[in-house]
């Protein structure tokens, strides 16, 4: 029988929350305790502390270390919220006492990079001691760490969670995608394309099932044309504009914006290929369960705020009703 809250809360200490942390980082009770400054026999000692306050065994004993269970999982998500609380807790404490400051973790799709450091940027400009941590992943990836608590926000699809109703969000950008190749390659410099005229390129395109590349999939279909066969999968950008350097003959799918972003520089030509779909629009998503301190506010107030941040100028959302109020009037 699963313990009372009065119970569990008389019983764990910070000490044990710390050592959640450590334990799965390190793998290890012996790599643990000296993270904590504990020794083996008393990092040993808190845990069987953890587990009868919780009334379950939370890990399996291996001959390579502690393995946590479905139960250790869940335990180990929630004290990392807590220990990333504390963290928050300290940071804004001394913004408070300094006057600014503070620190926000963000993630973001590849699509909503261009954007999102530009607004990063002006924010910065206007509070210098700001520390941003910016992660760049799948939509799924960094729906994991917001729910984890390694993120304040992220820019991403909510629509792929199976539990859209943990989150806030509000719609930042309708995302269009184009395809690009090699500055080189003389389809660049052609008036016009179609995807027949691509067909039997070699494709840089995200794994199956990614919105991006259901999206072209469907493009080929409703010409009637087979999907490419010679295909390199990836998610990264680097990689893709690695791959277009070393091989002129391939193409790949872009966000628009970032295709744009990297024309600019020349460092990619952007196909003249019309795309009918749009990718799914992608959201400013934070956790309801959650309140955001003063630095994740002030970033998502810019994204928000910002003109750049919509469509079209006539598209912008008006200021979202949590602005100036803390995030519970946040959107869905």
């Amino acid at each position: 029988m699963l313990p009372s809250l009065s119970f569990i809360a008389s019983r764990l200490r910070l000490k044990h929350i710390r050592l959640l942390v450590a334990i799965d980082d390190e793998g290890s009770i012996l790599r643990a305790a000296k993270q904590v400054a504990l020794s083996q026999p008393g990092a040993t000692k808190a845990l069987q502390e953890i587990e009868e306050a919780l009334g379950e065994t939370l890990f399996v004993r291996t001959n390579r270390g502690l393995n946590p269970n479905e139960l250790g999982d869940c335990v180990i998500r929630y004290a990392r919220l807590i220990y990333t609380d504390l963290a928050h807790l300290r940071e804004e404490m001394a913004g408070i006492m300094e006057g600014y400051g503070g620190r926000v973790s963000i993630g973001m799709i590849m699509g909503a990079v261009p954007a999102a450091s530009e607004m990063i940027t002006k924010l910065m400009a206007k509070q210098p001691a700001l520390s941003v941590q910016i992660v760049e992943d799948t939509s799924a990836r960094l729906l994991q760490l917001l729910d984890d608590g390694r993120l304040d926000l992220a820019v991403c699809r909510p629509g792929i969670s199976h539990h859209r109703e943990a989150y806030e969000s509000i719609k930042v950008r309708e995302e269009q995608l184009a395809v690009v190749a090699n500055i080189a390659n003389p389809l660049a410099t052609m008036n016009g394309l179609g995807l027949t005229e691509l067909a039997h390129c070699p494709w840089i395109v995200y794994s199956a099932n990614m919105p991006m590349r259901r999206y072209l999939e469907r493009e080929f279909h409703e010409l009637g044309l087979e999907f490419p066969t010679g295909l390199v999968e990836t998610t990264s950008a680097f990689a893709t504009l690695s791959l277009i350097h070393r091989n002129p003959a391939m193409v790949a799918l872009m966000a628009s914006d970032v295709a744009a972003f990297f024309q600019r520089f020349q460092m990619v030509s952007v196909l003249p290929l019309h795309l009918r779909s749009r990718s799914d629009p992608y959201h400013l998503v934070m956790r309801r369960d959650r309140t955001l301190s003063p630095a994740a506010q002030m970033l998502a107030e810019a994204f928000i705020r910002d003109p750049g941040a919509g469509e079209t100028p006539g598209d912008q959302p008006g200021p979202a009703p949590f602005l100036g109020a803390g995030v519970a009037a946040f959107p869905a």
